[in-house]
């Protein structure tokens, strides 16, 4: 018996309990993934030793390796929080300008509206395109910068579109005074609705829609004001028919083209009129009251953006002051090739290396990323309770060890004491 041997069981054994330690240090810490000691046997190298009569010389340490397995997912309720469910790491941008890949979402904004990490390392991401709402991830992920002041200019209204049910049981707006006995007239505000719609500079106007049951069985009219002056009896801005069964015909109902002038708009002159499609497809006429389900319409006035908060699938949604939601950007996610080749720096950080190969960015819910779940953290994944059970077993390798220590001496002490 040597000493080595059981010097090198209490190297190994320190390294271990080092290990335990970070871990059990890193079980409420955000993203963090547990790390494990693998040990690997010494060997003397003799030529010619026979079969079976080699001693080992005790223990190395081969590796500290990292466990990437899923932690827990706790619901925050912050908009800036958001998790990853599955393979992938959220892309960061270091002030030095180098990448880094964390798993900790808890994500925050700067006086300038930088999306950051709690380290001050930019968040990446792919921006949206403005016409179809799509992130443009035919380029490399950006910064995600969210200007406190950012704006959005006014949209004038093009579609409008509305849902309600004509009452089948109505009377023919006209009334028939040849009936016994005779039967009113139908006042056009009976059956209306109204919604506002917005002109080039944003300013809203009333859009008013009455429907008059007309002669012609199962067709309605409808117009725009109330002023018969204007809108004579029989002279409406459009017509919708009814089939047997109650919905529109022809199907698909095709849009009436309505102009509106802007009369709310003080100036002078005033825009251009507010020219829209106007939707009735959702309209019905079945055998029950008169009722207005949903009016919808795409324009807006001018709005300053007032917050932002991060969506399921990644998309970082800016709120304005004029009530408009918008897809503003959508978060990038990497997967590697090997996630343990990864090399950690601290701060809930890894780098690529040559073992973990390179970075390859998505969405996520693509390829092999996993899903996002906004407003909620990822947990570490240490496990406290198998953690104090590897602690203890290490400590029992470190006594043993020193307990081997203490038996060579004694023997050794026996050797010199011969006389």
């Amino acid at each position: 018996m040597s000493f080595q041997q059981a010097l090198s069981g209490l190297n190994a054994a320190s390294r271990n309990l080092d290990v335990i330690g970070h871990n059990i240090a890193n079980s409420g810490t955000t993203g963090f993934k547990a790390s494990r000691t693998e040990f690997s046997e010494a060997m003397a190298s003799a030529s010619g030793s026979a079969s079976g009569q080699s001693v080992g010389i005790g223990v190395s340490v081969g590796a500290v390796t990292q466990q990437f397995k899923q932690g827990g997912i706790t619901s925050t309720g912050n908009n800036l929080d958001v998790a990853i469910n599955g393979n992938g790491f959220f892309m960061l941008r270091q002030p030095d300008g180098s990448s880094a890949f964390t798993r900790a979402g808890n994500f925050n904004t700067d006086k300038a509206g930088n999306l950051k990490t709690l380290t001050g390392d930019q968040v990446l991401g792919y921006p949206v395109d403005t016409v179809t709402g799509k992130a443009q991830t035919g380029q490399p992920p950006v910064p995600m910068v969210f200007s406190p002041g950012q704006t959005m200019a006014a949209k004038t209204t093009t579609e409008v579109s509305v849902n309600m049910n004509l009452d089948a049981r109505a009377q023919v707006g006209a009334g028939d005074a040849a009936a016994t006995p005779p039967i009113p007239a139908t006042p056009r505000a009976t059956y209306g609705t109204s919604l506002n719609v917005y002109d080039t500079q944003g300013v809203a106007t009333p859009l008013s829609l009455y429907f008059v049951k007309s002669a012609t069985a199962n067709t309605w009219e409808v117009y725009t004001t109330l002023d018969e002056t204007v809108q004579a009896p029989g002279s409406p801005v459009a017509t919708i028919a009814f089939d047997a069964s109650g919905n529109p015909t022809p199907n698909p109902l095709p849009a009436i083209n309505i102009s509106l002038d802007a009369t709310n708009n003080p100036n002078n002159p005033t825009p251009a009129t507010i020219d829209f499609a106007l939707d009735l497809s959702k309209v019905t006429q079945f055998g029950t009251k008169f009722a207005v389900n949903d009016n919808k319409q795409n324009g807006y006035t001018a709005g300053s953006m007032t917050g932002i908060s991060i969506s399921g699938d990644g998309s970082v949604v800016a709120s304005y002051s004029n009530g408009v939601k918008r897809t503003e950007g959508q978060l990038a996610l990497a997967s590697f090739t090997n996630p343990q080749g990864l090399a950690s720096t601290g701060n809930n950080k890894w780098v690529a290396t040559a073992e973990s190969g390179l970075a390859v960015a998505g969405l996520a819910q693509t390829g092999t990323l996993g899903t996002l779940q906004a407003g909620a953290l990822e947990d570490s994944n240490v496990d406290l309770t198998a953690e104090l059970v590897n602690m203890m077993t290490a400590q029992r390798a470190y006594q043993s060890s020193a307990q081997a220590i203490k038996t060579q001496d004694q023997v050794f002490s026996t050797l010199v004491n011969l006389r």
